[in-house]
């Protein structure tokens, strides 16, 4: 929709050539085409992160269409993000896409992606609406310094290369400690940096040479906390991965930073069943396949490799039968299963697709509009902010919606300054 009426021309910097900044350029300039709107980014490249992220297909956002669901996605975010999801969500940004000639799909987990199955589609798609509306992007225009003009409204924004001046900003860079650093010296609070969404590292000869193994429904936990998660767990060189894992360090972004990443990880290879199960359950395999061996028997739908690694470490030997399990046995058995500690000693990344907790206060921004409640035409969208989210594609939603609900308080604020 583009707004028609005679407005004073305005100069809109947006500084990160992320996904959050680019979609708020393409939707101002699409509702406010005869402003200027300049995209400032540090790097070479704009829209890094779409271009990897979801293995290169680009998770767009996540099927949740109840703003009270989809909410509950964040781990930092999920009471702010509610009134602006009633606003703008899933299926508003799958219209979007869809309308400028992205066609999208829904997977079984959920997770939306662009039918090619390229991130290229969405670059390309966001990268056409800023060329068509003349929106210029600097590349290597790394943000040094954004005064604020205290006689008025209006922004200085130096760079290395000079300065340029702007009515209003959006900040939209991600994580970013330089520009973190900037939103204090303007008054803005930011709560400390942790990761967030990242593997642990576990040598454990449980797993030893088990790369590559998933378990479709396992839970894990922390003892000593409230932490637990549900879903698939994938074996990887260096330790434990998957959907349960990863839900895990969001919630326990702060409290794992705490421990230092070293702790110990409680995993229920059978989410759903507890020792208890599993006790009544060998009784009934003494009987029903008394002669088979157990290391041979594999039981609970679990992979070959894993159950006979569990065996071993219940002190079951090769040869052991069934019959001839002792109740000593059975026990070490049961808690292999259900109740296992691994040691965690550090983190890994999730593949290339870095997540933080933390950034600028929640409570110093009006999220009906995006705007700073400390500096007046300074507007925020995406993880600059302290809100972040499982994986799954609600990152990318937050960074959407955000970004749309800022685009559009800027151009109505500045329609209604000349009424």
């Amino acid at each position: 929709m583009t707004y028609l009426c005679a407005v004073k021309k305005q100069r809109i910097v947006i500084v990160g050539g992320g996904a959050a900044g680019f979609f708020a350029a393409a939707n101002m300039a699409e509702m406010a085409p005869e402003n200027e709107y300049v995209i400032l980014e540090q790097s070479p490249n704009v829209l890094g992160k779409v271009k990897i992220s979801g293995g290169g297909r680009c998770n767009v956002t996540h099927a949740s269409f109840v703003p009270r669901e989809l909410s509950k996605a964040y781990p930092r975010g999920e009471k702010a993000l509610l009134g602006p999801f009633h606003k703008f969500m899933t299926g508003d940004v799958m219209g979007w896409f869809e309308e400028r000639g992205v066609p999208l799909k829904i997977e079984d987990d959920g997770r939306v992606f662009p039918e090619s199955d390229q991130s290229q589609s969405i670059i390309d798609c966001l990268l056409s609406v800023i060329d068509k509306h003349q929106v210029e992007v600097r590349t290597r225009h790394r943000v040094e310094e954004i005064i604020s003009n205290e006689d008025g409204p209006g922004f200085e924004i130096h760079t290395k290369d000079g300065w340029t001046d702007a009515d209003k900003v959006l900040v939209a860079t991600g994580s970013n400690a330089s520009i973190w650093r900037l939103m204090q010296e303007l008054g803005h609070q930011v709560v400390p940096p942790v990761p967030s969404l990242f593997t642990f590292n576990i040598k454990d000869l449980r797993i030893d040479g088990l790369a590559g193994l998933t378990v479709p429904e396992a839970e894990v936990s922390i003892p000593g906390t409230k932490l637990i998660e549900q879903g698939p767990l994938l074996v990887t060189h260096w330790g434990l991965s998957g959907p349960a894992i990863l839900r895990l360090s969001a919630w326990g972004a702060r409290t794992l930073a705490d421990k230092d990443y070293e702790f110990l990880l409680k995993v229920n290879w059978m989410a759903g069943r507890d020792a208890n199960h599993i006790m009544e359950d060998i009784q009934l395999r003494r009987e029903r396949d008394a002669r088979k061996l157990v290391s041979g028997h594999i039981q609970y739908g679990l992979p070959q490799r894993l159950w006979r690694s569990l065996v071993a470490a219940a002190m079951i030997g090769p040869d052991v039968q069934w019959a001839n399990l002792s109740k000593v046995q059975g026990q070490n058995l049961a808690e292999q299963l259900t109740a296992g500690l691994y040691q965690v000693k550090g983190k890994s990344t999730f593949k290339e697709e870095f997540v933080t907790a933390g950034g600028v206060v929640l409570k110093e921004i009006n999220f009906k509009t995006m705007e700073s409640k400390v500096v007046p035409g300074l507007y925020f969208a995406g993880e600059v902010l302290d809100v972040d989210a499982i994986t799954g594609g609600y990152n990318f939603q937050a960074a959407w919606t955000g970004a749309w609900l800022a685009a559009r308080a800027m151009i109505e604020e500045e329609m209604k300054s000349v009424e």
